[in-house]
């Protein structure tokens, strides 16, 4: 058993024992929260009758004195409670279904409080926590956690046991396996392993990308996350070299080898600066380097129509952060998600407030990474000591990471980096940031593939340069608040300090520290 799962079976036995009539268990898998009363009212001396209702069974006893009744409408189910043993359990299934029944809702209020005499509970199991108001001050409510990594090895085992297929699976490709299948229900898991043993033959580390690609269908589901594979690598990511430097050494922060050392995992990062300068890529790059889940937080998603959507959505979403962490969980923007108004009755404070405490209290290793344009839509308690372990500034890139970024996306368009001038390039490109860099190197070959799709030169890129006005022009206010930002010593530079260099064009330089040239 897992101490999450302990916790929870204590918390049901702890509100059955302090005569708590009316328990809500918050989970879509219905059989584990099933299996998990049925194993509470089996510790008991002498264990507790418990027994089942839904709409179409009727009642059915699952432990203790047999109970049958054929009772399939709710407001009848519910008088035939009554017939049970004085010390039972009954779990309602889908019972959500029946909320918007004012008769329903208000017999169930009225046998949760007559069974306070009679040491009966209900324990209602449904899949989402919007419960009515009236049933929700009646009630405990209780979130079943998703299967933990002990759970699914067990379920792994007994698939491969029953099927009678072969195991090659090594120690490390099955700790890849079942790290893979995190996040997924039970039942989800256990079709993903039977796909890849029906596929192959037999279990083995080739079911590790398999696992890994069924679970990414499966979150496509969720509304706020999305799965990715973090493919990027450092070397596709130019310049910001003090910011990999910090990255590396934190490298293997996520192994047994970690915390048997004594540290514990870093908490996340915040990436501020000028659009363009490569935060987005950034957060891939992470997730490639440390070989980690990346997983991307719609916030936007996160708000729904009906009361209680949007802050149970965002339960839902970190909640299954957790589950597969490690992993890196990337806000993109977070600045638009935080500018909420004051017509939304006070959703959009309670999914920040929601985030917030979650950021600051979390203890599963989940690596945030936030990143922001807007320094000034940002909320003062977002960026404060513990959220985040260190607030990064990507500036504009100097000169030697111009050179680089100019190397990385030669190289990604199959041109030899050799056969240009970067040393002119960088000095002609300076003010511009990685992304208009790039967009320098698709122009040129655009004008070289409509020209008998001949090879493009420097001078082809000086002419796209030309063609360009770089945001440190068009947006040159913006630029300068932002660099006044770093040089208030708010954020650390993702970049090593170098001079800026000057290219002859007129255009506005500025220093490492937001002064201009």
């Amino acid at each position: 058993m897992t101490k999450a799962a302990d916790d929870l079976r204590d918390q049901v036995d702890l509100a059955l024992r302090s005569r708590v009539t009316l328990i809500i268990l918050v989970t879509p898998e219905e059989e584990r929260g099933q299996h998990l009363v049925r194993e509470v009212c089996g510790r008991w001396n002498p264990p507790r009758q418990c027994v089942t209702w839904d709409n179409v069974e009727g009642f059915s006893s699952i432990i203790g004195t047999p109970f049958s009744v054929p009772s399939r409408d709710p407001l009848t189910a519910l008088d035939d409670m009554q017939k049970t043993d004085e010390q039972a359990v009954i779990v309602l299934r889908d019972f959500h279904e029946f909320w918007n029944n004012p008769t329903v809702k208000r017999k169930l209020r009225n046998y949760a409080q007559k069974f306070r005499y009679s040491r009966r509970s209900i324990i209602i199991i449904t899949p989402s926590a919007r419960i009515p108001e009236e049933i929700r001050d009646e009630s405990v409510l209780l979130h079943v956690p998703p299967p933990s990594g002990q759970e699914l090895e067990q379920e792994l085992d007994l698939l491969v046991r029953s099927s009678g297929v072969e195991n090659s699976l090594t120690p490390l490709g099955r700790e890849k396996l079942i790290q893979g299948a995190l996040g997924m229900s039970l039942n989800q898991a256990r079709r993903s392993f039977s796909r890849a043993i029906v596929l192959h033959g037999r279990i083995d580390d080739r079911n590790i990308d398999e696992v890994v690609a069924e679970k990414k269908n499966i979150l496509s589901n969720n509304e706020a996350l999305e799965f990715s594979s973090g493919t990027e690598g450092p070397e596709n990511v130019g310049g910001l070299f003090s910011l990999k430097e910090w990255l590396k050494l934190r490298e293997r922060a996520f192994t047994r080898e970690a915390r048997d050392y004594g540290l514990p995992s870093p908490k996340g990062i915040a990436l501020i600066g000028i659009p363009g300068t490569g935060k987005s890529l950034t957060a891939k790059m992470i997730a490639g380097l440390w070989r980690l889940p990346l997983l991307r937080l719609d916030v936007g998603a996160l708000f729904g129509s009906y009361v209680g959507e949007s802050e149970e959505r965002t339960r839902r979403a970190l909640r299954l952060a957790e589950a597969i962490s490690p992993c890196v969980l990337w806000i993109d923007e977070i600045e638009k998600a935080f500018s909420f108004g004051n017509g939304d009755g006070g959703t959009g404070q309670r999914v920040f407030a929601s985030i917030l405490t979650w950021m600051q209290d979390k203890t599963a290793p989940c690596f945030v990474v936030a990143t922001a344009n807007d320094i000034s839509a940002l909320p003062p308690e977002l960026l404060r000591k513990g959220r985040f372990d260190e607030i990064f500034f990507l500036d504009l890139p100097g000169y030697s990471e111009r050179k680089e970024i100019y190397r990385v996306h030669l190289r990604k368009r199959k041109c030899l980096p050799d056969g240009f001038d970067l040393d002119l390039l960088s000095k002609a490109s300076d003010g511009y940031v990685g992304a208009e860099i790039e967009q320098t190197v698709i122009d040129a070959m655009y004008r070289g593939f409509n020209q008998d799709m001949r090879a493009i030169t420097t001078d082809d890129l000086l002419l796209a340069l030309q063609a360009q006005v770089p945001l440190s022009i068009s947006q040159r206010e913006v630029v300068e608040s932002l660099r006044r930002w770093l040089q208030e010593g708010r954020a650390v530079p993702a970049s090593a300090t170098e001079s800026r260099e000057t290219n002859g064009s007129g255009r506005i330089r500025l220093d490492p520290v937001g002064k201009n040239s």
